[in-house]
């Protein structure tokens, strides 16, 4: 099987769960605020391909995107994000989307024709990338028509600020836009814009409280005239999630960071940790990271492991582990290993110490036989499903689910482990009658214990992002 048809046999089996919901056969969402969904707005990443800015997100451990017309789809596909794709290209793109686990759930700004038959082409196409909002600038003659579409095709349009001149830079303008209409018309609130047209947002968002279906989310520094890190500048950011949690809104913000367009997804990073700290704080769904990011909260020898820019790297001289003890969790992470690599998940670990443990195997495993010692694994105890490993230097995601008996593991979005450790009676012998390694049964070990991640001493590296637990 090649990868681009094993992506796209993974992209039908991938239902994405809501921030707490179950996790049941797929890869979860991890959103801190159970009902807020941080995504980033693809303009952000103008100076690359779709498919590229797809990659950026799921980079930073976010599962939604607000895609823009006019973005190249990808490096090998030149063609324009719009309602003119052909078929063959839109099935990439969903392929694409679905097997990185991100979700396009907006579009914009794009400009809705007068024409219907044309403005039923742009809903068509949005429709057909499950957008649940066009976020748009629309002339105030065209409002008739997208009232109409909006209800036919259920997606909302949302009316966005550019600063001033702008038609639509003031708020009041965008609510004398939308007086009379239908609830499908809302307003897409550029926060960062109204600071640059000298208006305060937390006042703002007031004004036009019950109507906002999109956040294009910035912290604009005036002194310094560009975007900086949310939270610093004027600080306007945990205002504005205060005010938008008094609200009770729910839905999208979209990170739209316009500063640093060659590399800015380290600054996008520090602003959703930001972000998430307020958020977890307003409304928390469970979802936290594993680790913190100056490895405070874990246990390891010096030097032997490094997180920088968002990715735990193992450097050599012993396994890390939690302070922490976790029962009944969701953990959800990427990973990638080089060639030969052997690593695992150490779960439920009672004395940091190697014996008994419930290893999930990390190893580079790609194309081969599948076995109790593939990636995936419950090593020794249980071999996976299928062997859905990516090759070494790729990043796969991979969820573990622990819940009394119960553990359960998806690979790149196919479920590959579901056992109950109750049916494992007997010390060294598992259910089918085939040996294992261990002097203990395991509906023995214990329920709860330390989460760790192996360093097997062999000199191969692997690498960790995006570790995040929930504990149910």
């Amino acid at each position: 099987m090649t990868r681009k048809s094993f992506l796209g046999g993974a992209a039908m089996i991938l239902i994405i769960s809501s921030a707490t919901g179950d996790v049941e056969f797929n890869h979860p969402t991890t959103d801190v605020y159970d009902g807020w969904r941080l995504g980033v707005q693809a303009w952000s990443f103008n100076r690359f391909s779709f498919f590229e800015a797809v990659d950026k997100t799921r980079e930073l451990g976010l599962n939604w995107i607000q895609g823009y017309p006019g973005q190249r789809v990808a490096p090998h596909i030149d063609a324009r994000m719009g309602p003119d794709l052909p078929e063959n290209v839109r099935q990439e793109i969903r392929e694409k989307l679905s097997a990185s686990n991100v979700r396009m759930v907006a579009f914009g700004v794009v400009g809705i024709p007068a024409d219907e038959a044309a403005a039923r082409r742009m809903y068509a196409f949005a429709r057909d990338m499950g957008v649940e909002v066009l976020v748009s600038e629309p002339a105030p003659d065209h409002y008739d028509l997208i009232d109409k579409l909006s209800k036919e095709y259920e997606i909302k349009m949302a009316v966005h600020n550019h600063p001033k001149p702008n038609r639509y830079w003031h708020p009041d303008n965008v609510l004398e836009a939308i007086e009379g209409r239908s609830e499908w018309l809302g307003v897409s609130a550029d926060v960062g814009h109204w600071v640059r047209s000298g208006l305060n947002p937390v006042e703002k968002l007031k004004r036009i409280e019950g109507r906002i279906y999109d956040i294009h989310m910035k912290e604009v520094d005036v002194e310094r005239g560009h975007d900086v890190v949310w939270g610093t500048g004027q600080a306007r950011t945990r205002p504005i999630l205060e005010e938008l949690h008094r609200q009770g809104y729910q839905g999208l913000f979209a990170a739209e960071y316009e500063h640093s367009w060659d590399n800015n997804v380290p600054l996008i990073r520090k602003s959703a940790e930001f972000f998430n700290s307020v958020a977890a704080e307003l409304n928390p769904s469970g979802w936290r990271n594993l680790f913190e990011g100056d490895l405070s909260n874990a246990v390891f020898a010096q030097g032997s492991w490094k997180y920088e820019d968002g990715v735990l790297e193992l450097k050599g001289g012993g396994d890390i582990w939690t302070e922490e003890r976790f029962g009944d969790f969701v953990l959800d992470f990427d990973f990638k290993v080089e060639e030969r690599a052997n690593s695992g998940v150490f779960i439920r670990t009672g004395n940091r110490k190697w014996l008994p443990w419930i290893e999930v195997q990390i190893a580079d495993s790609h194309g081969k036989d599948v076995s109790p010692h593939i990636c995936g694994a419950i090593f020794d105890i249980k071999a996976p499903k299928v062997n859905a490993m990516l090759p070494p230097g790729e990043w796969n995601r991979m969820t573990i689910r622990a819940e009394g008996p119960l553990v359960k593991v998806v690979l790149n979005n196919v479920p590959i482990i579901d056992i109950d450790l109750d049916d494992w009676t007997k010390a060294g012998r598992n259910p089918d009658g085939s040996s294992n390694k261990f002097n203990i049964a395991y509906r023995d070990l214990p329920r709860e214990g330390f989460i760790g991640l192996q360093d097997h001493r062999d000199g191969t590296k692997v690498w960790y992002r995006n570790m995040r637990i929930r504990e149910l």
